[in-house]
């Protein structure tokens, strides 16, 4: 399989003088308009906390299966902690692959809409206290990565810089620190299944040197390898939902590694507070003329308001967390 050919992208050229951010801009425009995808260098992410980083991944799934399942997502019902080999499920098929699941650490929230069961505290593990600090730095500073982005994409589709930071409110944030096992299967297998990210933008750290990421390209399937000291970004179904279309979220999935190698990977997604509505830009009439609107998935609607894909998402992934803590919710979405 033919790997794919993704731009990279600086982050940096925004602070190199006006010609270069510029420049930044339309690539960074180009980019998410064709594919969906691309490579971020110059973020400021030290080689020094993405080795903390990985080092606390490598022990905390090295830790003693008592230990994980003390924290495992099936306890938590803000879907958070530590999912099994096989507890999620990607368009109903389970995915080979485990994992711990971090949010913005919030008091949980009584009543109201129904999303609202997302907010709530984190499961840390009691055997390894010091992930809880590498990964709220982490987060830290892909947040401030994340902004900095999504103003240059407000310059770049014709709208106020600040138009984000105007309509995100507090944002909802979830890293998930994952790691897919090998496997003897002849073909390849899902360590996460076909799908397209239901917010608005990810940034996804992968152990240097381990493929399996695969992005869908005109119906076909075409690997996009990781490059050193680079973030693979794309944007999700919210960010399309906002231009009418004009960037598209892609559909992409990981390969499970050939035993006995495993892949360790470390997306981050940055979204707007559950409770956002995030309007459609008005953007210029040449890029408006281009914008071939919302992808059309019945099985799949996409809503303007967070919240509501957020929990979406979340129920389908996470049957057995939905069925234990929210059966109510089961029970209207089978109606």
């Amino acid at each position: 399989m033919a790997d794919l050919t993704l731009p990279i992208l600086d982050l940096s050229r925004l602070d190199a003088g006006p010609e270069a951010a510029r420049q930044f801009r339309d690539d960074l425009r180009a980019a998410t308009h064709d594919v969906g995808f691309f490579y971020l260098t110059g973020t400021g992410i030290s080689p020094e906390l993405e080795a903390r980083l990985h080092r606390a991944a490598l022990d905390f799934f090295a830790l003693p299966e008592q230990d994980k399942l003390a924290i495992e997502n099936v306890t938590s019902p803000h879907f958070r902690g530590y999912t099994r080999i096989g507890g999620e499920r990607t368009q109903g098929k389970v995915d080979w692959r485990e994992q711990i699941d971090i949010g913005a650490e919030r008091d949980a929230v009584e009543g109201g809409p129904a999303f609202n069961r997302l907010i709530g505290p984190n499961l840390w593990p009691a055997a390894q206290p010091e992930l809880r600090e590498v990964a709220e730095e982490w987060q830290d500073h892909l947040i401030g990565v994340s902004r900095k982005l999504l103003r240059a994409w407000a310059l770049a589709l014709g709208a106020e810089e600040s138009y984000f930071d105007a309509n995100f409110g507090e944002p909802s944030t979830l890293l998930k620190i994952v790691r897919y096992p090998g496997t003897d299967e002849p073909e390849p297998q899902q360590g996460v299944g076909a799908h397209k990210d239901s917010g608005v933008l990810t940034l996804l750290w992968v152990e240097p040197g381990k493929g399996g990421l695969q992005v869908e390209r005109d119906g076909t399937w075409v690997d996009a390898p990781p490059v050193d000291g680079a973030f693979v970004v794309n944007i999700g179904e919210l960010l399309e939902y906002a231009t009418g279309g004009y960037l598209k979220a892609t559909n992409h999935r990981v390969v499970s590694p050939k035993a006995p190698d495993e892949r360790i990977s470390i997306p981050f997604f940055f979204n707007p507070a559950l409770d956002a509505l995030l309007p459609i830009i008005e953007l210029p009439a040449d890029l408006a003329a281009q914008a071939t609107g919302v992808t059309a998935d019945p099985t799949n609607p996409i809503h303007s308001l967070y919240g509501e894909n957020a929990l979406k998402s979340r129920l389908r992934a996470h049957p057995d967390v939905a069925a234990i803590h929210h059966p109510d919710l089961v029970a209207a979405a089978a109606i």
